[in-house]
């Protein structure tokens, strides 16, 4: 009951914020323009950023079976690519879940332990925040001057973005070496705790640590930096290539390096707990569009919506293919997790 509470609050809160960023990015807008805009579209387009948007999910998907060898090494990256679309599918209806999803289907289908798993995952997660920032920062360094629009402060602070990219990375890198370091000192901070969670962090800790051990297969080290760079790359390449579905490059000047900048708008956007970004990423995305790069304001607005459109429609349809085809039961994680069971 309490679970079930909880995530009717979360999916109240997540579609409240999202109605409030499409009010605030469709406001003063004609609709009627705007659908008119989207149904002109060539359908070529949609086919090639549909198959775009698959294939940086198998790209993830691969990585992540690196992630996994530790703890299976013969997994199928058939079973791991249906793992991911199923928790986009449901992180698409709510924020998160999907994350919780994850470990209970890989378990399912691959036989491997759940909170293993769910280990893998936050070492994922963290593989994606630090990308991320490495990227920000390189933006920040790099295409400093758009931001200046914003903050005139940012042209003369260049060097100190440099800087930060490099020691992030060097704590990230500590950091992933010494998995074991990191859950130690939680576990020392777990012992303040009341018992009912101690005992409980005390059961899965040795398997967290475990799904933290493509650590300790340094011949893994550099595909997983590979996946890694691919996945931001592919993000990046299918932003650029929209530019052209409404003729940016030509109107206003849009480039490879503008769809590095737009992608981390995108990337702030998804990180908000709106179900799969919507609204936040219509109104991040169209904002910094005109603010930017002074593209039109209804251009950038069906831009934001296609483009979202294309990558939800994608996530959710090859999601819902393996949800029903591999046999997924929400309901059997409900219970578990109502009941206190862990694997």
């Amino acid at each position: 009951m309490k679970l079930f509470l909880k995530n009717t609050l979360q999916i109240v809160f997540s579609v409240g914020l999202a109605l409030l960023f499409l009010y605030l990015a469709f406001r003063g807008k004609d609709l009627s323009a705007i659908l008119s805009s989207l149904t002109d579209v060539h359908w070529s387009w949609f086919v090639i950023l549909f198959v775009g948007s698959i294939i940086s999910h198998v790209i993830r998907a691969w990585r992540w079976k690196y992630l996994l060898y530790p703890i299976k090494e013969n997994i199928s990256l058939r079973n791991v690519f249906s793992v991911v679309m199923i928790g986009y599918l449901i992180n698409n209806v709510v924020p998160r879940l999907g994350e919780l999803i994850r470990p209970y289907a890989m378990g399912k289908l691959e036989g491997v332990s759940k909170s293993a798993t769910l280990g893998t995952i936050i070492l994922e997660r963290i593989l994606d925040i630090v990308a991320f920032a490495l990227i920000v920062l390189t933006v920040l360094f790099i295409y400093a001057e758009p931001f200046a629009v914003w903050f005139p402060a940012v042209a003369d602070l260049e060097w100190l973005f440099f800087v930060g990219a490099i020691v992030m990375l060097i704590l990230f890198v500590l950091m992933f070496l010494k998995a074991e370091v990191f859950f130690k000192m939680f576990k020392g901070i777990a012992r303040f705790l009341p018992r009912k969670f101690r005992e409980r962090g005390d059961r899965i800790y040795d398997s967290f640590i475990s799904g933290f051990q493509a650590a300790k297969h340094p011949a893994n080290f550099l595909m997983i930096g590979i996946t890694s760079i691919l996945i931001w790359m592919s993000y990046i390449v299918l932003l650029y290539i929209s530019f052209f579905i409404y003729n940016f490059p030509a109107e206003s000047g849009l480039n490879f390096g503008s769809a590095t900048v737009l992608q981390v708008a995108s990337g702030i956007a998804f990180a908000l707990p709106t179900p799969s970004g919507i609204g936040s990423y219509h109104s991040f995305m169209s904002f910094s569009l005109v603010q930017l790069f002074h593209v039109d304001p209804m251009k950038a607005l069906s831009f934001s919506v296609y483009t979202h459109a294309v990558g939800f429609v994608a996530t959710t349809s090859v999601g819902l293919y393996f949800f029903f085809k591999d046999k997924i039961h929400v309901a059997d994680l409900m219970t578990k997790n109502e009941s206190g069971e862990t694997a």
